[in-house]
């Protein structure tokens, strides 16, 4: 290929996005075009589709005016909570009532903004990230409320979750700039949302 026609495909994914499946598509129907993932984090994804062709993002977005957005899929919350937690004895799901008197860790790069009343406010600056956040809960201190996939990225033998049965969901989208559609961003339009090669856009 001539090296002016040279390209590649940047798709970003904010944490706990899975795009695998896609990209394993996008190389066996794209060869010729290389896929980069960049991982963005969700206070800057609306700046990073400035430096990406497309990406996965968590809504709402900032912005939204300006991008084509497609919903994928909705992700369960879950509380994150210490092995030695009482609240380990629910066998799969806990309410918010059940976090009554709870400390509840907020992270600064909440994603899910959930609201428990009867929750107790942590004594302490809210940790960095999740990750933190997580270490902090792992040690005995509080519980922190994230969508499913971020617990499972951040698991340790010192934890357990429940999904939070009535708490908010994160839905996870596909966005890219009204001003930026190619061919390379239909294509994998078209690979997400399960166009066989041979389907016309």
């Amino acid at each position: 290929m001539p090296a002016d026609l040279a390209r590649t495909f940047t798709l970003g994914a904010v944490p706990g996005a899975t795009p695998g499946k896609w990209i394993g598509l996008w190389r066996d129907r794209m060869p010729h075009v290389p896929l980069e993932l960049s991982e963005i984090s969700v206070s800057g994804q609306r700046a990073a589709l400035d430096d990406v062709d497309a990406a996965l993002v968590r809504l709402p977005i900032d912005g939204a005016d300006d991008l084509h957005v497609i919903p994928l899929y909705d992700e369960l919350p879950v509380v994150v909570m210490s092995t030695e937690s009482p609240l380990t004895a629910a066998d799969e799901e806990i309410t918010a009532d059940d976090l009554a008197g709870e400390i509840l860790i907020v992270p600064a790069d909440d994603v899910l903004g959930a609201q428990i009343p009867d929750a107790a406010p942590p004594a302490f600056a809210p940790p960095a990230d999740t990750a933190e956040a997580i270490a902090t809960v792992a040690a005995g201190v509080g519980v922190v409320i994230v969508p499913m996939s971020l617990a499972r990225a951040h698991q340790r033998r010192d934890v357990e979750y429940r999904i939070l049965a009535d708490g908010p969901v994160s839905t996870v989208a596909l966005a890219w700039r009204r001003d930026a559609t190619t061919d390379d961003v239909e294509t994998f339009v078209g690979i997400v949302r399960g166009r066989t090669a041979r389907s016309s856009r």
